[in-house]
């Protein structure tokens, strides 16, 4: 698989001219899901989600107020003490934020950047590797999902296959489609999920690897 980047450099979202962001969490650690999975990686979580999964696993996340403001700057030299190549921008919903100079700072640092994303905001910023995963509390905006690198679709309840679906006949034929239990059901999700990869072998297992080695 060819992993070009992307370099998006589409309209940009609300957030900070002054290059502050509000960060939930930074850690260094394995990435857990999708294609990059078990590879290391630094990821930023910034905070503010307009989206609200009920099932969301950080919902300490959502409110960006609560959450202290940092320096793009900053967090590039914080990225910068550890030997990481990959750059992970997570939330929260990051899109809600200008992710410009981050993503530009990030790049000019030597480092490669992706995000996970509900794909509700606008895309901004330099991004090598775009994890969709639409949510139906807030659906994808269209011009969002056809630069989706991965789609990755949480399974809560039997009825999410044909959400998934619905947005894998959306994605450009480069995407790769994953499929994912939903954390609290895995148990009876999982055989749902393996039976139907199975008969539709186009999609992939993705499991949250990071729960059960216990790192973050």
């Amino acid at each position: 698989m060819k992993e070009a980047s992307i370099q998006e450099k589409a309209t940009l979202s609300t957030g900070s001219s002054e290059g502050l962001l509000p960060v939930m969490e930074h850690f260094y650690t394995l990435q857990g899901e999708g294609v990059h999975q078990g590879k290391a990686a630094y990821f930023i979580r910034l905070a503010g989600c307009d989206v609200g999964c009920v099932w969301c696993d950080v919902k300490e996340s959502w409110e960006a107020d609560r959450h202290p403001l940092y320096a793009v700057q900053s967090l590039v030299d914080m990225v910068k003490t550890t030997p990481a190549q990959i750059v992970v921008i997570t939330g929260g919903e990051p899109l809600l934020h200008d992710l410009a100079a981050l993503t530009h700072a990030l790049h000019q640092a030597g480092l490669r950047v992706h995000i996970e994303t509900s794909g509700s905001s606008p895309l901004s910023g330099e991004l090598d590797w775009i994890t969709l995963s639409p949510k139906k509390f807030k659906a994808p905006l269209p011009d969002v999902v056809p630069h989706a690198s991965e789609l990755k679709v949480v399974i809560f309840h039997k009825s999410d296959f044909a959400w998934a679906e619905k947005w894998a006949a959306q994605v450009s034929p480069s995407c790769r489609l994953f499929l994912q239990p939903e954390w609290s059901k895995a148990d009876q999700v999982t055989p749902l999920i393996v039976d139907y990869i199975k008969a539709n072998p186009q999609w992939q297992l993705s499991l949250q690897i990071h729960k059960y080695i216990h790192v973050p």
